[in-house]
Formats: structure tokens, sequence, C-alpha cells
């Protein structure tokens, strides 16, 4: 169906992974199996989702796993905006972070819009 590797969506997707891996490595040890996972769990489910959906046979199929990897980046949002909250991001990284997340969403939809479903 696509490449999943030449796709924008994809490779940003990989980028947010990469940066919440080195913000979450300042995290206080006690939070390794509850936030520092799901922030992690829901990084990597972004760009997974993209790569698995480009794998499937139908369009309906790839719009669905686009939609469970825009569900991940709304989660991450969350999952961020309270390591803000909990004081351990400061808000420029947050910001950093909400805006790629944002233009991922982004890059979401217009990839669903595109498949004309």
């Amino acid at each position: 169906m696509h490449n999943f590797r030449e796709l924008k969506v994809w490779k940003s997707g990989i980028e947010v992974s990469k940066l919440i891996f080195q913000i979450t490595r300042s995290f206080p040890a006690e939070e390794l199996y509850s936030l520092i996972s799901q922030l992690m769990r829901s990084a990597i489910s972004i760009p997974s989702n993209i790569a698995e959906g480009c794998g499937r046979k139908s369009v309906k199929e790839f719009n669905q796993f686009l939609s469970i990897s825009m569900g991940s980046a709304f989660e991450l949002e969350t999952q961020m905006i309270l390591a803000f909250e909990f004081g351990y991001v400061e808000k420029p990284i947050l910001d950093q972070v909400i805006t790629l997340l944002n233009e991922i969403q982004k890059m979401i939809n217009g990839l669903q819009k595109s498949l004309g479903i």
C-alpha cells in the first residue's frame, strides 16, 4: 500500500519517540513503571501504528491504524501535560513536544482525508 519509511508523518513519529526517550531519562526512578512507561508506549505507538497500517491490504484498515496513531498522539500530549504538572518537565520542553504532536496530528488527519474514506 504505502512505504511507511517515506511518509513524513512516520518520520515525525520516530523523532517524537526519540525526544520522549531523551526527556524521560531525567525523570525520577519511581516513575519508571508508571509515567515513563506510559509516555514511551504512547510515543512508540504513533509510528508503529502508521507502519502497521501501511502493511494492511485495504484503505479501511490503513485508516483504522491511522486512527489508533492519532489516539496515541493525543494520549502522549495528555501525559506530557501531566509530566509538566508534576514538575518533571519545563514549559519550553512541553511546548516543543506539543508543537511536534500538533504537526503529527495534522499530518495524520491530512493523510486520512487523502484516503477518501
